[in-house]
């Protein structure tokens, strides 16, 4: 069920943009669903048994789809969707469908799709699954906080945390790798239950897992994204720094606490870095003066203080962290939005200008209040209880008050005194009578925010409330992973609001008198600012991003000094020197003459000495377009040799490839003189000769070596029965696409989705050329009309009144060539077919979804080279990126679809089956990822036609214009 849940936020992040763009904010609603139904679901696992689920992946690398449903993970997985649910119909009365700062739909996908990815986080029980979802969540909130694309502030924002979380995630995956190879498993579970090896990799492994959740949590040193995040809308904010992407590092540590929790590198890392967090992030909360900051800071402060106690080693405090991860979720959701509420009704978050919103918007009022009672730790509400929890787990420490325990004991004493002092500084700030002189009555201006706005922070601060009255159901759930958590000795804890005159109690009250003594000496936003605000790691993150764009820039302009030459010599230096001296220092052994085999019959050694000829000519030539054909001619003649070695499929493919290359040379021939500008000295001649030659060289004794030195039974051997047994299809190399190494494939289909996307960029750098291509593509729909019939004379005997092409009566007759166009209009639907019968016959036969794709582009180039960019556009009217990303989603999906029914990702099934007509057929669930395959290379094509073909003709006509405005 975990993974169809995650599947359904899959589902409907791809159809946020029909939903949001059909109703409008309301599709927020209907989006919110999905982890409205996870989270009622999840709470039909709060009192049953542990549940787990495992789904074959990558059996060959032994990767799973495994999901456990224990205490911690269901609790965990109510936050996510409980407050993600609240959360997106938050957005239905504070996003602007309308607005053109971000894309609502973009939101909305990300926002339900970031959930699904923070459920499947808290419920895989494989290491290297949780790598996934973690970079997912990153990838997910750079979107998010980056959701205003006109706000430079917020492009800075979501890069710095995109930088800082990944370079977390990737560190943490190689501690995740130490540990999963020193247990002999990669199963959480397993990996905590059993014995821990004492090899110093596990506590290798164990920091840089910490890494990863030091960076993700925002603790010391690596906070200073957190507070840069909050340009992000204020839902984004709720949703990332209250339940969500913050939690991902909390619920690291209190995963991983049972196990590693009395390493000294694990306390060393959770209490220093926790308290250390918790007083600079309180401490400058106390001194912010807008809201929204002030709540950064708070999360900061507090994030320091959940990794403190999940992460503390002992029962008592591990019930009182995940009672504060709940309690945090609840209160600081609920002011974050209270926050938005009251910036969309006055325009501003700041306390030195903010008055009279009690009296305006009593209910909102009742909302931040109680959310921010709750995170002061005041009776009657789960922060209370939660604080209660925790000073009794930390006001004995385990070692004595000399040690790391005693530290963090004083320091969660502190730091919830500058909880209290900021707490009060929201409420008065937020719902006070105003202070300084800009105050001024929330009338001026006012409009009240809707029942949306108002009434889903006053659901979540009640919510704080009866959790606090029904605190003992809370430890019962919890004490399901509590238990676990034994490798420090420690008091016994339990939830409640009274438990009699304690000492806990007793320095509750002191906190309280204290936070309050606090906030009344720094409630002036006006008064002196101390140094220690002044301290700001993000001028070290600054400093850092400085140095390594200087270092990129000094190493770019050192290799690469504008010269193709120069750079490609350097390339093939590389090539020559590294290989050539381990070819010759290595100890290499050399093939004896008998295992040499030069050719197998005289057709090779002819196609072999026409490239040969050809490539000697290529490097002669001056003219570009010649040594262009004769470049062609070695990949035609490479084309040959497959197909005389018995490889038809590589033939084809190599033959489509090579014209592909040529039309794409002679469109970017058009922006370069005819002739090559460099007359070079006989000496750079010569060599240029002999580093060509010698890598040349090097690269054939290298292929010759390593063939002749095999020890093992070849790869290939058996691949003719796999193919038929494992793939259903006959032909091994499309086999092999498609099944073998899908997932190779996969991550070629990205590249070439990226080169495209690279291609375009270079070429359309401005977003008015951007949109007159759409506009273009808009006007080009509604032209193909007229293409549908063969032109006729009229009676008249004048001119046709249709066209042989779509677009050709938008051409300079000067420059239409109408054999071209007739030609055009007799083939392009042939060669389409012949593109559909590849794709279809390509398991069994020559052909597949590259090669066919590549024919469907040349039927594209085709239409291109008759109409220019006007028939293209009449061909294909839609933007290359909707080709191209539907492509990618086909074999993606065909991936998921088999997980779905049971099966490994990729599982190929086939099927005969007898049509009238036609006879047998036979079919393979494979010919979908290939489909995905073949949109991919039609979406390249055309891509590389709008770029280098229409984009250098609209480049072509504007300097032709203004140089004949220079001449006038």
């Amino acid at each position: 069920m975990v993974l169809t849940f995650i599947g359904m936020h899959l589902l409907a992040a791809v159809l946020a943009g029909p939903l949001v763009r059909t109703l409008g904010r309301w599709g927020f609603a209907v989006l919110a669903l999905v982890p409205a139904a996870t989270a009622a679901w999840m709470l039909t696992a709060l009192s049953g048994p542990v549940r787990v689920e495992r789904t074959g992946w990558v059996a060959e690398l032994g990767l799973e789809l495994s999901f456990r449903l224990d205490p911690l993970a269901v609790v965990m997985s109510l936050v996510v969707a409980a407050v993600g649910a609240l959360v997106l119909l938050y957005c239905c009365a504070y996003i602007d469908p309308r607005s053109t700062d971000g894309d609502p739909r973009l939101l909305g996908a990300a926002l339900v799709g970031f959930a699904g990815a923070m459920l499947g986080l808290v419920t895989t029980d494989d290491l290297l699954l949780l790598y996934v979802f973690w970079e997912i969540t990153t990838v997910l909130s750079y979107l998010l906080v980056g959701y205003l694309t006109t706000s430079a502030v917020s492009t800075r924002a979501a890069r710095q945390a995109l930088i800082v979380t990944a370079a977390g995630g990737l560190t943490m995956l190689v501690g995740l790798v130490l540990l999963g190879e020193s247990a002999g498993t990669y199963r959480i579970s397993e990996l905590l239950a059993g014995p821990r090896p004492a090899t110093a990799a596990v506590a290798w492994g164990v920091g840089l897992l910490l890494v990863g959740a030091v960076t993700k949590s925002a603790l010391v040193p690596f906070h200073f994204w957190l507070p840069g995040a909050m340009a992000a809308p204020t839902p984004v904010s709720a949703y990332l720094h209250a339940a969500a992407m913050v939690k991902a590092g909390v619920y690291l540590v209190a995963r991983f606490a049972p196990g590693y929790a009395d390493l000294p590198v694990w306390q060393v890392t959770v209490l220093l870095l926790g308290s250390a967090t918790m007083l600079l992030g309180g401490f400058r909360a106390t001194r912010q003066t807008d809201l929204k900051l002030l709540l950064a800071y708070g999360t900061v402060s507090q994030l320091g203080m959940l990794v403190l106690l999940v992460g503390y080693g002992n029962e008592a405090a591990a019930l009182a962290g995940l009672t504060l991860v709940v309690s945090h979720a609840l209160f600081k959701s609920s002011l974050f939005l209270a926050t938005g509420a009251i910036d969309h009704a006055t325009g501003t978050r700041d306390i030195r200008v903010l008055h009279g919103v009690a009296r305006a918007a009593p209910w909102l009022t009742v909302a931040g209040v109680l959310a921010a009672l709750s995170m002061a730790g005041l009776p009657a509400l789960i922060g209370f209880v939660g604080k209660e929890a925790a000073l009794g787990a930390l006001l004995e420490p385990p070692n004595g008050w000399v040690s790391l325990q005693g530290v963090a004991a004083v320091s969660f004493v502190a730091g919830s005194v500058l909880t209290v002092a900021y707490s009060a500084r929201f409420v008065v700030g937020a719902f006070g009578p105003g202070t300084g002189s800009g105050s001024e009555d929330a009338g001026h201006g006012w409009h009240a925010p809707g029942p949306l706005l108002v009434g889903i922070p006053l659901v979540l601060a009640l919510g704080g409330l009866v959790m606090g009255v029904t605190s003992l159901s809370l430890e019962e759930v919890l004490a399901g992973h509590t238990s676990t958590v034994t490798l420090l000795p420690g008091p016994e804890v339990h939830l409640g609001l009274w438990h009699g005159l304690s000492l806990p109690l007793l320095v509750s009250v002191c906190v309280w008198g204290l936070g309050a003594l606090w906030w009344w000496r720094t409630r002036d936003p006006a008064g002196p600012v101390s140094p220690l605000v002044r301290v700001d790691a993000g001028r070290a993150y600054d400093a850092l991003m400085r140095g390594v764009d200087r270092t990129a820039l000094e190493s770019t302009g050192f290799l690469s000094r504008g010269s193709l030459p120069a750079l490609l010599g350097t390339i093939l230096l590389v090539v020559l020197v590294l290989p050539g001296l381990q070819l010759v220092l290595g100890g290499t052994t050399w093939p004896s003459s008998a295992q040499l085999r030069v050719a197998d019959g005289a057709a090779q050694v002819s196609v072999a000495l026409i490239v040969v000829a050809a490539a000697i000519l290529a490097t002669r030539a001056r003219r570009r377009l010649r040594a262009v054909f004769l470049v062609g001619v070695t990949g035609y003649g490479c084309a040959m040799l497959f197909l005389l070695h018995g490889a038809p499929d590589l033939a084809l493919t190599q033959l489509l490839v090579e014209t592909v290359s040529l039309v794409v040379l002679v469109l970017v021939l058009r922006r370069l003189s005819g002739r090559f500008p460099d007359d070079p000295s006989v000496l750079t001649r010569r060599l240029r000769a002999a580093l060509g030659a010698g890598v040349g060289l090097v690269v054939g004794l290298l292929a010759v070596v390593a063939t002749s030195s095999r020890i093992h039974e070849p790869a290939g051997a058996g691949l003719p029965e796999r193919s038929v047994d494992y793939g259903a299809g006959k032909n091994i190399v499309n086999v092999i696409l498609v099944d073998i190494r899908a997932w190779d494939t996969m991550g070629e289909l990205s590249v070439v989705l990226a080169c495209a996307t690279g291609v375009a960029s270079l070429v359309w750098l401005r977003e008015e050329a951007l949109e007159g291509v759409r506009k273009g593509l808009q006007s080009a729909r509604g032209a193909r009309a007229g293409w549908r019939s063969p032109p006729t004379p009229t009676d008249t005997g004048s001119l046709p009144t249709s066209q042989w092409i779509a677009m050709g009566d938008r051409l300079d007759p000067q420059r239409r060539s109408v054999i071209l166009e007739i030609v055009t209009r007799l083939v392009f639907h042939t060669i389409l077919l012949w593109s559909v019968y590849l794709l279809l016959a390509g398991h069994n036969q020559p052909g597949g979804g590259f090669a066919a794709g590549i024919v469907a582009g040349l039927a594209l180039c085709l239409r291109f080279l008759a109409g220019r960019g006007y028939e293209l556009r009449a061909a294909l009217p839609v933007m290359p990126a909707a080709v191209l990303g539907t492509g990618l989603f086909i074999a993606a999906g065909s991936a998921v679809i088999p997980m779905l029914l049971g099966s490994p990702a990729l599982r190929t099934w086939d099927a005969y089956l007898t049509i009238p007509l036609v006879g047998e057929v036979h079919l393979v669930t494979s010919l979908l990822f290939d489909l995905g395959v073949y949109l991919v290379v039609i979406g390249l094509m055309l891509d590389v036609l709008r770029s280098l073909g229409s984009g250098l003709d609209a480049q072509i006509a504007t300097e032709r214009e203004t140089a004949g405005r220079g001449t006038r």
